[in-house]
C-alpha cells in the first residue's frame, strides 16, 4: 500500500454558492478514492449544506487576520497551526480569498500549497495610477504583497483557474515562477441528468434562474425581459431560486410592473435538481461570471439556456448549439430569444439534447482525476 495522501481544503464556510458547491461534489468523489484523507476546514459555523451533503463532517477552525495601514495586525491563527502540524497535510488547498489571505499565515512549508481562483479576485488587480488615493485599492496591494511574501516563506505556491478568462487575470498578475492551472469547473452530473427535454404541448412557459441576489448576478435585468414577454403576450412563470442583498429590490420592481403572480422568490433551497427538472428554459443575466457551475447544472437537466455574455461562461455556451449567447444586455433581443426557443420545438430540442451531451465533459469524476494530477505534478 502507497502513502496517504493527505489533503486539507479550506474554505470560509460553506454557505450557497459555486465554489462551494465545487468542492462538495470534490471532497464527495475522493472520500470514494483509495489511498486519500481528504478534509475541510472552515472559519465560520456555517454550513447550508447538511442536507444535501449530510455526510460532510467540516471542522471548523476560527482564524483571522485583520491587517492594519496604522495600528499592529490582529492574527487569531493558533488552532489552525496547530491542527495543521497535527494533520499533517501533503497538500493544502484555499477557495475564495478569506482562506486565502488567514491561510497563508500559517507556517508549514512541508506541503504544496494551491490557490483556487473560483473568481477575478480584485486584491491581485493592478494599482493604476487614477487610484492611487483610494483607501481601498490602497489596502488590496498592501493584502496582495503580503500574500506574495506568505507564498514565497510557505514553499511557493500554484494556482488553478476556472476559465480561459480567469486564466488570463491571474498569469498576468502572479509572480512568473508560479504555476497556473486551468481546471474548468464541473458537477456531478448523475444529480442532474434526465432524459432529454421536450416541449410538450403546454401553454404555461416555466423560465427558472439561479443564484445569490448580488449585483454582478443581475437578476433586476431579468424583471425587464419578463414585462417584454409579458407585453409579447406570452403566458409564462420565472422562478428565481437564491438569497442576497438584491432580493428586497428586484421584488420590489417585480411589483411596480404587477408582475408578482407571474415572479416566485423561493429564496435558497435544498434541492435545486426538482426545480431544473421542472423547468423549460435556464435564463442567466450575470453581467461578469467567472465560470457558471449552474448552467451546467441547467444543462444537465436538458434546459436550453439563454444567458448574457459575463466573460467566463463563454467557455461553456456554444452560441447556436448547446444555448443562447446574447452578447449586449438588451431586454428585448434577450426576450425574443426566450420566445424563438420556446415556439420552434426543433430548437429546443436541440438546444436540449447537446447541451447534455456537452455537459459530460464537465463530470465530477474526470475533473477530479485531473487536479490529482496537478497534486502529483
Amino acid at each position: 500500500m502507497g502513502k496517504l495522501l493527505k489533503i486539507l481544503q479550506i474554505i470560509p464556510t460553506l454557505s450557497k454558492g459555486g465554489a462551494e458547491r465545487l468542492l462538495l461534489d470534490l471532497v464527495t468523489e475522493l472520500k470514494n478514492r483509495n489511498g486519500i484523507d481528504s478534509k475541510i476546514v472552515t472559519f465560520y459555523p456555517i454550513n447550508e449544506y447538511i442536507v444535501t451533503f449530510p455526510d460532510i463532517k467540516p471542522i471548523v477552525i476560527e482564524a483571522r487576520v485583520t491587517p492594519s495601514f496604522i495600528n499592529k495586525w490582529k492574527f487569531k491563527i493558533t488552532e489552525l497551526q496547530s491542527y495543521i502540524n497535527e494533520f499533517k497535510p501533503d497538500i493544502i488547498h484555499t477557495h475564495l480569498f478569506e482562506a486565502e489571505f488567514v491561510s497563508r499565515t500559517v507556517f508549514y512549508p512541508q506541503a504544496k500549497w494551491f490557490s483556487h481562483c473560483h473568481d477575478n479576485m480584485v486584491q491581485f488587480e493592478r494599482l493604476r495610477i487614477n487610484k492611487l488615493f483610494s483607501k481601498k485599492k490602497i489596502s488590496y496591494l498592501y493584502e496582495k504583497k503580503y500574500l506574495f511574501n506568505r507564498y514565497r516563506v510557505n514553499n511557493q505556491n500554484s494556482f488553478i483557474t476556472v476559465s480561459d478568462n480567469t486564466y488570463k487575470y491571474f498569469k498576468e498578475r502572479t509572480p512568473k515562477n508560479m504555476p497556473i492551472y486551468l481546471l474548468k469547473n464541473a458537477i456531478n452530473i448523475n444529480r442532474f441528468n434526465v432524459q432529454n427535454k421536450k416541449v410538450f404541448n403546454k401553454d404555461k412557459l416555466k423560465l427558472i434562474n439561479i443564484g445569490s441576489f448580488v449585483p454582478k448576478k443581475n437578476q433586476i435585468f431579468l424583471i425587464d425581459v419578463a414585462k417584454e414577454l409579458f407585453i409579447k403576450k406570452v403566458d409564462f412563470e420565472l422562478h428565481f431560486l437564491g438569497d442576497g442583498e438584491m432580493k428586497n429590490i428586484v421584488q420590489r420592481k417585480a411589483q411596480r410592473y404587477n408582475l408578482s403572480d407571474r415572479i416566485i422568490f423561493h429564496g435558497n433551497t435544498d434541492f435545486v435538481e426538482s426545480h431544473l427538472s421542472n423547468a423549460d428554459i435556464y435564463i442567466h443575466s450575470a453581467k461578469y461570471e467567472p465560470f457558471g457551475i449552474v448552467i451546467l447544472e441547467a444543462m444537465a437537466s436538458g434546459l436550453p439556456v439563454i444567458a448574457l455574455d459575463g466573460r467566463g461562461n463563454r467557455d461553456i455556451i456554444r452560441d447556436g448549439e448547446n444555448g443562447i449567447m446574447i452578447w449586449e444586455p438588451d431586454t428585448i433581443l434577450f426576450a425574443d430569444a426566450i420566445i424563438k426557443v420556446w415556439n420552434d420545438k426543433d430548437l429546443y430540442n436541440r438546444l436540449s439534447s447537446c447541451a447534455q451531451e456537452y455537459v459530460k465533459t464537465y463530470d465530477i469524476q474526470s475533473y477530479t482525476d485531473k487536479l490529482l494530477e496537478i497534486y502529483n505534478i
